[in-house]
């Protein structure tokens, strides 16, 4: 009996240490362009050439009546910085940073975003 008990605590042990591992796992899917959202969470308001563009948790959007529909980064956009999560990429020996599906090619003290 007390050798059953203690195989049962110990499958409730690893159990539950598995269980809390898989809790670790965060997976986080954007929209896709196109999209039409109703809200947007605190958005920032970007001008780029006569064009409002609202940006929120890196996913851009425009305006299209009382909603908001996803679109890509507009190229030609400067920033002075890029968030510490960017990624530097090389493309055919050419370096480039990436950035939530933005890429950016550094020019001066700016990045500029780039179709690659």
């Amino acid at each position: 009996m007390k050798a059953l008990k203690t195989i049962l605590v110990t499958i409730a042990l690893v159990g539950s240490i598995v269980a809390a591992s898989a809790q670790k796992t965060v997976v986080r899917i954007y929209p896709k362009h196109g999209t039409v959202v109703a809200t947007i969470s605190k958005p920032r308001v970007v001008v780029h050439k006569k064009t409002n563009f609202y940006v929120s948790d890196g996913i851009w959007y425009k305006a299209r009546g009382r909603k908001y529909v996803v679109c890509a980064a507009p190229v030609g956009f400067k920033v002075r910085t890029l968030p510490r999560a960017h990624r530097v990429v090389y493309v055919k020996g050419r370096k480039f940073y990436k950035y939530r599906g933005v890429w950016y090619k550094k020019r001066g003290r700016n990045f500029v975003v780039v179709t690659v």
